[in-house]
């Protein structure tokens, strides 16, 4: 039985364990797919969630930084009577073995710890196909801006081409909780807009292909994660303006409904500044290079030359 002088020395310690081991969950755990917005907001500002679904290096610092912090604290101030309390616990055959109890929970944590972060690493490496060499005879769409209502960007702002003011943009079809393609698509279409600076000004436009859990409130959240610029723009909406825009824009997909997981192909659409989407594109960087310096400027002609980029 523990003593009385014992409680709180060994409240304190076991307070710290039960915080560390939920701080540790909410970083880690996988979220389900009703996860309340509330708790993935708060998990990507605490730890800087990567497309992994694990922290960052600054979240893995503050992960194991603040339960180091705690216990120094604590030590600090009741080291000695921590000490004391703990070896009178371990005096009798029952402290000896909560202590166990304690001590291989903490082992079978770190283990689970160890998988998580081991099943992330060992994921493969999906990559976008490296096509820059793209024919001049590559098929142009010309076609209108697919119509869309009830959709909004990460501002709270009514979207729509006007939305963009005139510039050209990149468009194209991701989601915040998929680790494989969409981070690609994203990072391709930022990538081939900074090569393209002082040539052509893009804006890039990501819609979510899960409006049910990209909700609107999560949106600047996205925006934020995917580093998006000034003028770039995430877009959502509820289910049934979002999944309708997704059918004018042509966007093949298939929902697993027992996990909220979505098949969808590497896509990126080359919008010109009137509206007229021009290209469909894989995704890969040199490819949308190359297309985008064969938009047309305003009075018709082409971007840059017609060799450029091909």
């Amino acid at each position: 039985m523990i003593r009385r002088q014992d409680a709180w020395p060994l409240g304190a310690l076991g307070f710290l364990l039960a915080v560390t081991a939920a701080w540790w969950a909410l970083a880690l755990w996988p979220l389900p797919e009703a996860a309340a917005p509330w708790l993935v907001r708060t998990r990507a500002v605490c730890f800087n969630t990567t497309d992994t679904g694990l922290p960052d290096a600054s979240g893995w610092v503050l992960l194991i930084g603040e339960p180091l912090g705690m216990l120094a604290v604590l030590m600090a101030g009741w080291g000695r009577s921590v000490r004391e309390s703990v070896r009178r616990l371990s005096a009798s055959g029952a402290g000896l073995a909560l202590i166990g109890a304690v001590l291989l929970s903490v082992t079978a944590g770190l283990g689970a710890a160890g998988v998580r972060v081991a099943s992330a690493a060992a994921a493969p490496t999906p990559a976008l196909p490296d096509v820059a060499d793209v024919p001049e005879t590559y098929p142009r769409l010309d076609r209108t801006w697919p119509a869309s209502s009830g959709l909004v960007d990460q501002t709270g702002a009514p979207f729509g081409p006007a939305r963009l003011g005139g510039r050209p943009a990149l468009v194209t079809f991701a989601y915040a909780h998929c680790t494989t393609v969409c981070p690609l698509l994203v990072h391709a279409a930022l990538e081939a807009r900074a090569e393209l600076r002082g040539d052509v000004d893009l804006a890039v436009v990501a819609l979510t292909l899960d409006p049910w859990r990209d909700t609107p409130a999560r949106l600047a959240e996205m925006a934020r994660g995917w580093k998006f610029g000034e003028g770039d723009l995430v877009v959502g909406g509820d289910v049934a303006s979002v999944e309708a825009a997704l059918d004018a824009w042509g966007v093949p997909r298939e929902r697993d409904a027992s996990t909220g997981e979505i098949s969808h192909p590497a896509l990126t659409f080359l919008v010109e500044a009137d509206g007229t989407v021009a290209y469909a594109s894989g995704g890969a960087p040199a490819q949308i290079v190359a297309l985008a310096r064969r938009l047309r400027r305003p009075d018709g002609a082409r971007a840059s030359s017609p060799t450029a980029g091909s």
